[in-house]
């Protein structure tokens, strides 16, 4: 089965339905009451009821294809044709303490677990707008707010990066002189060495399937790469999509002369 299961038709459904999630998150983001899971991190009562509407929505377009969610744990078929993995809120912590950068992050990935589709939807975070829209069918451009994006050149050296709010002390900073940002949200943090001017790499800690397969997609689409300090290519194994495990170690992100840098001035401390 290819490419062609997922019709333009229903991935047009499938993403104006998290353009509707993604502003049901804006309206009610100042109602919001935090909750904690058994781990520490936040919950809100929208994560679940986005996580429920897009889960049925696939369901009903894709029946034979996975779905992975941050908030239900679901069966995994190892001969489904397609793999939806989603986070129905990237950066919840920061959704719910009213902050900007969140975005609801669906990532696809192949029958060989290659992410080849992304769909991301961040409703008050944006390139010089309000609303970023980012859209990857498998096989077609991708869109970045419904225009075909454009790359932008010179994104070798590493002069600003984001980073995981939790990192810094995990990496060796004395030999680094660049800029460094943190947004609270993988999914937008791994997406921006892309999409901005002058951002050109990310390096992010250890996380999990749904917080890294929609911009991992984007970033393999416009050849850009996500590598382990050893410079493997991160692999959607059993342990990230049946296990639900984090990957085995931090990411670097961005073009191969840029993780190489990166790699050199910012490396993992020994004891990382």
């Amino acid at each position: 089965m290819n490419k062609n299961y997922l019709s333009k038709e229903k991935l047009d459904i499938l993403f104006e339905k998290i353009v509707q999630c993604a502003r049901f998150a804006k309206e009610t983001q100042s109602q919001i009451i935090r909750e904690y899971k058994t781990d520490g991190s936040v919950l809100t009562k929208t994560d679940i009821e986005i996580s429920n509407i897009i889960i049925k929505t696939i369901n009903k377009l894709f029946p034979l294809c996975n779905v992975i969610s941050e908030e239900s744990l679901t069966k995994f078929n190892k001969e489904a044709p397609f793999t939806f993995i989603l986070d129905p809120i990237d950066g919840t912590d920061v959704y719910s303490q009213g902050l900007n950068s969140y975005a609801i992050a669906l990532g696809i990935l192949d029958q060989n677990r290659i992410p080849v589709g992304s769909m991301i939807v961040a409703p008050r975070f944006g390139i010089a707008r309000e609303e970023l829209q980012v859209r990857l069918d498998p096989g077609d451009e991708l869109l970045i707010d419904n225009a075909p994006f454009i790359t932008y050149k010179n994104k070798d050296v590493p002069h600003q990066i984001t980073i995981s709010s939790k990192l810094q002390k995990k990496l060796d900073f004395s030999l680094y002189n660049g800029k460094v940002r943190t947004f609270g949200s993988t999914i937008l943090q791994i997406l921006s060495p892309l999409i901005f001017s002058n951002m050109e790499g990310c390096i992010n800690q250890r996380a999990y399937a749904w917080d890294i397969a929609a911009s991992h997609a984007v970033l393999l689409k416009m050849d850009l790469n996500v590598v382990y300090p050893n410079k493997e290519p991160l692999l959607y194994d059993d342990d990230l999509l049946i296990e639900r495990k984090t990957c085995k170690d931090i990411i670097y992100c961005g073009s191969a002369k840029c993780i190489e840098t990166l790699l050199k001035v910012l490396p993992p401390k020994n004891n990382n």
